[in-house]
């Protein structure tokens, strides 16, 4: 047998941990699958977990927690008022991002409606990159208006721009001087910025920002679920960061903020929880009284104390570059390998997930007819793997014609959980789609939609085939 021989330097990249628990999955046949996503309506939010193989419908809440996690747990705290967690988490969060006033909730979307049931009002406009589906629905659900500045070479899927989640200032600027400071109760940027690819925000970007949001006097809050994969694609890609910590990035980037939502399903590295973090005093006043409404007592709001040590550790756990390396590495290792088939992604490749390109992917299914829905039902169907689409039903239809709104480009985000699969289950998905891809051009009809509900109808919605 012939061996590579390498230099240590040469060594290739292997994961720092090791597997200590396993679960089992259930390989489906081809005739369960097409059974299955019929009852479902087509929806694969209405699957159940056990029909499908390899699920990279989302990394929320779907990651592996480390054996420190899991000893933290044991712990926990679950005193309803001055919980010795909360004090652990508010330590962890304030020394991470430099934030004095914490708040748990039970995950990001709570989060956001706390904060915006004080910020946001009938007639407002918020300005941001490429807002996600709870944060678009949050702004509308109160009659505000979210306005997208993100920059134009986040639409082109096949320019390779370091931080395609940046802000346009221009765009900004428009918007900033066009309504009075009192209709924009603050702008929002994602990091990263999940609608679009996972794409990151530059530092640079983040402190232009924050300087055109102090000469209007608004506030500059950020949805902060993905933070540690921005800082360490600010590390890797921005000029003069490369030698600096992921804790000192990170730093930095809180710095041009006001406060931040975070859902810690994704960069907390738990399976529940998030948390608002503000400077100041007034606002955390205010969001506490929403706090307790909707969630629990400000010291526990919608967690347990076992899930706030759990998340304090998580946060520890990702500000380091080595975890980072890991979880990124393996999600461009999946990309990679879909580049060699030549199917179409966003390029870059993002940090959590990768997102395909659905409308070169399916050139002959009419936009109208769900691109990227019909791609996710296709791969489930081919072997059992659950995407998600980013497109036409994520985006709803227009609050005020109740048109659909068609975005620029419609994705298939595949979104890998952290710490969970291998890389052969990656090369499993890329096989997959290697075979939808040879047989994309006989794929010419979608769907059309049978039931839907008025906002954030993509969770629910029932569809039926079109086939004529």
């Amino acid at each position: 047998m012939n061996y590579v021989s390498c230099k240590s330097s040469e060594l290739p990249f292997a994961e720092n941990y090791k597997i200590k628990m396993v679960q089992r999955i259930y390989r489906s046949t081809r005739q369960q699958r097409q059974k299955w996503v019929e009852e479902a309506h087509y929806n694969l939010f209405n699957l159940r977990s056990d029909q499908v193989f390899i699920d990279l419908l989302t990394d929320s809440g779907t990651g592996s927690m480390s054996d420190t996690q899991w000893a933290a747990m044991m712990i926990g705290d679950e005193s309803y008022a001055g919980s010795d967690s909360y004090h652990v988490l508010h330590q962890v969060v304030s020394n991470i991002f430099g934030f004095d006033y914490v708040l748990p909730t039970h995950q990001g979307r709570a989060a956001e409606n706390v904060l915006f049931s004080v910020l946001v009002k009938s007639g407002d406009f918020v300005p941001g990159n490429s807002f996600f589906d709870t944060t678009r629905g949050h702004i509308e659900y109160r009659n505000g208006k979210a306005v997208d500045c993100t920059i134009s070479e986040a639409f082109n899927t096949t320019i390779e721009h370091p931080f395609k989640g940046n802000i346009d200032l221009k765009k900004l600027e428009t918007v900033m001087s066009m309504y009075s400071k009192k209709h924009i109760p603050m702008i929002i940027v994602t990091i990263t910025c999940n609608t679009l690819g996972g794409q990151p925000v530059s530092m640079e970007n983040l402190r232009e920002v924050k300087k055109v949001a102090e000469k209007y006097g608004v506030r500059v809050i950020y949805d902060s679920c993905r933070f540690a994969e921005n800082a360490y694609f600010i590390k890797t890609r921005e000029d003069g960061y490369r030698d600096v910590t992921i804790r000192e990035i990170v730093r930095e980037m809180f710095s041009y903020a006001d406060g931040m939502t975070m859902s810690g399903k994704k960069d907390g590295l738990v399976n529940i929880g998030g948390f608002i973090a503000l400077r100041e005093k007034s606002l955390f006043d205010e969001c506490s009284y929403f706090i307790i409404m909707f969630e629990g007592f400000t010291t526990y709001g919608g967690m347990s104390g076992r899930d706030m040590n759990a998340m304090a550790v998580g946060l520890e756990e990702v500000t380091t570059f080595e975890y980072l390396e890991n979880r990124i590495k393996q999600v461009a290792f999946l990309g990679k390998k879909l580049q060699d088939y030549g199917i179409p992604l966003q390029l870059p490749i993002g940090g959590h997930a990768v997102y395909i390109d659905a409308k070169r992917f399916l050139p002959n299914v009419p936009k109208e007819e769900y691109v990227a829905q019909t791609l996710g039902v296709e791969l489930y169907v081919e072997a059992g793997v659950r995407g998600v689409e980013v497109g036409t039903l994520m985006a709803d239809r227009d609050p005020e014609t109740k048109e659909n709104r068609y975005p620029e480009v419609e994705f298939l985000r595949l979104a890998v959980p952290r710490r969970v699969y291998t890389n052969d289950h990656m090369h499993y998905v890329v096989i997959a789609l290697k075979n939808i891809f040879h047989r994309r051009r006989e794929i010419i009809h979608g769907f059309s939609i049978v039931k839907e509900a008025p906002i954030l109808r993509h969770f629910t919605i029932q569809l039926e085939k079109i086939s004529r």
